[in-house]
């Protein structure tokens, strides 16, 4: 399991990976698979299971997924 957590990007408030699971905060955990990932981005489950009410951006998150599925 991945853990994530609300970091910041660029461009505002973004998921980011917990790879050792110590950031404090409210976290999310998340399967270690793109598949996963594109559920849980498709039905806004980040937003909800971390309880913010705006998008954010989970490029990292999904980078970091595809770099370990090859």
């Amino acid at each position: 399991m991945l853990r994530v957590v609300v970091g910041s990007a660029d461009d505002g408030p973004a998921v980011v990976p917990d790879l050792r699971g110590t950031t404090p905060g409210r976290g999310a955990y998340l399967h270690r698979t793109v598949a996963c990932y594109e559920l849980a981005h498709r039905r806004r489950a980040f937003t909800r299971a971390l309880r913010l009410d705006q998008g954010l951006a989970t490029d990292a998150v999904r980078a970091l997924l595809e770099s370990l599925d090859t």
